[in-house]
């Protein structure tokens, strides 16, 4: 399913060229995923979600550029060949990641381990997000904050605890932070591909000369 949510975009005296992203939430079933995502998309939050996946998008103002989200919804379904699930349909089409888990639920912090693992063995480069949610029940907490921070850490990534239930400007944070990441990643392979061409058009002309 394909929703399209518009967020308010201002005219700007300088229009940029129009950013797309396409981002994907990972994680166990009831850690939050699309409750993050409509908190996200619409500012208000839903408790309950059945079993769905889904694709939306919207557009925004991030840094005064106009910024196309798509934004996958994943479900996460148990494969005995693929214990990580994670799609390589899924790897190709995401520009960045977002990896939720509960703190109130350890085995949904292991799942998020296991795909981060799965993720960086194929995608090594690929910007990730890691979201400890539901903040607003810490007194049920069962993963702590240093161990989320550790793993951010030690997979270079970034991280973020929050409550999807709560506010709307920690998840915003979120996503912004996602696609600023995205938009470095992005600028970094742009530059390594300018020097690789300058490296072999040096070495082509050198190359030239020598053999005359």
């Amino acid at each position: 399913m394909v929703v399209e949510v518009k967020g308010r975009v201002e005219a700007t005296e300088s229009s940029q060229q129009k950013v797309e992203v396409n981002l994907l939430l990972l994680g166990a079933n009831n850690v939050g995923k699309s409750a993050l995502t409509v908190r996200f998309l619409t500012r208000r939050f839903i408790g309950e979600y059945g079993e769905m996946e889904s694709v939306y998008s919207r557009v925004d103002q991030i840094h005064g550029q106009e910024v196309s989200f798509n934004v996958w919804d994943s479900l996460y379904t148990q494969d005995e060949e693929k214990s990580s699930s994670v799609s390589d349909k899924q790897l190709q089409w995401a520009d960045g990641m977002i990896l939720v888990y509960s703190i109130c639920d350890h085995r949904s912090f292991d799942v998020v381990r296991q795909q981060l693992q799965y993720i960086r063995r194929h995608r090594k480069s690929v910007p990730v997000v890691i979201v400890a949610n539901k903040r607003d029940l810490r007194h049920h907490r069962k993963v702590s904050d240093e161990e989320g921070r550790l793993l951010a850490q030690s997979q270079r990534c970034g991280f973020y605890e929050v409550s999807a239930a709560e506010t709307y400007h920690g998840v915003l944070l979120v996503f912004h932070r996602l696609v600023d990441l995205v938009r470095e990643s992005r600028a970094l392979r742009k530059s390594s591909a300018g020097v690789r061409g300058i490296v072999r058009s040096v070495s082509a002309r050198f190359g030239k000369k020598w053999v005359e």
